[in-house]
């Protein structure tokens, strides 16, 4: 009897631990979220934030504006949800092959706290070379989400640890700004190649 109870306070905790990031996402980018409507995100010319990128340049919303851009928030520690979308986005940039030299690919943390320039030049490195890591200030990061109309909080898993919740859709933009689509995390490669495609043949055009 003895035994059963460490199982079943774990199993509890699990449960807890569970419901909390469900409501979470359910609030932030779940069905639970704002009225997406009006939450369009502005065009990069039209936001005003300053970043890092993973190997200390200043970055900020100009210097995307070369090529077309697909822009994701997130953070080194996720368990599923980023890792996955960046594996995504490393065989989007192998699938269109030459063509990903025209596309930059951002990815900005939402936990500045730990994810260093240094974390995450390993982390980003680890899915595809192409991809940039950004990270600042946590007010440089609100500020950065803000035009984006990305949205963050953390949670508490309990003994000072935390995770994030956040949204988790890839922001597709073409190379003079104007936002063209978002890309979900789980869309099938079918439907997001023609989406950053068209990013890329908006972004030819208008060269």
């Amino acid at each position: 009897m003895t035994r059963a109870k460490p199982l079943a306070y774990g199993a509890g905790l699990f449960v807890v631990l569970s419901l909390t990031l469900f409501v979470g996402w359910w609030q932030v980018d779940g069905p639970g979220a704002r009225d997406p409507r009006g939450q369009r995100p502005m065009a990069l010319s039209a936001m005003d934030f300053s970043l890092i990128d993973h190997e200390g340049n200043a970055v900020g919303p100009d210097t995307i504006m070369d090529n077309a851009s697909l822009v994701f928030f997130g953070f080194t520690y996720c368990p599923d949800v980023c890792p996955a979308t960046l594996i995504h986005i490393a065989g989007w940039l192998e699938e269109i092959e030459n063509r990903s030299r025209r596309l930059n690919a951002i990815f900005i943390t939402v936990d500045p706290e730990r994810d260093t320039p240094k974390v995450l030049a390993e982390y980003v490195t680890n899915f595809h070379p192409a991809i940039r890591g950004w990270t600042g200030s946590p007010d440089q990061i609100r500020r950065a989400a803000e035009g984006f109309r990305a949205s963050f909080e953390k949670v508490s898993t309990g003994s000072d640890g935390y995770l994030m919740n956040h949204t988790a859709s890839v922001f597709l933009f073409t190379s003079n700004g104007r936002f063209i689509s978002t890309i979900d995390a789980h869309e099938p490669k079918e439907f997001a190649i023609p989406k950053i495609l068209r990013a890329l043949e908006s972004d030819q055009n208008q060269k």
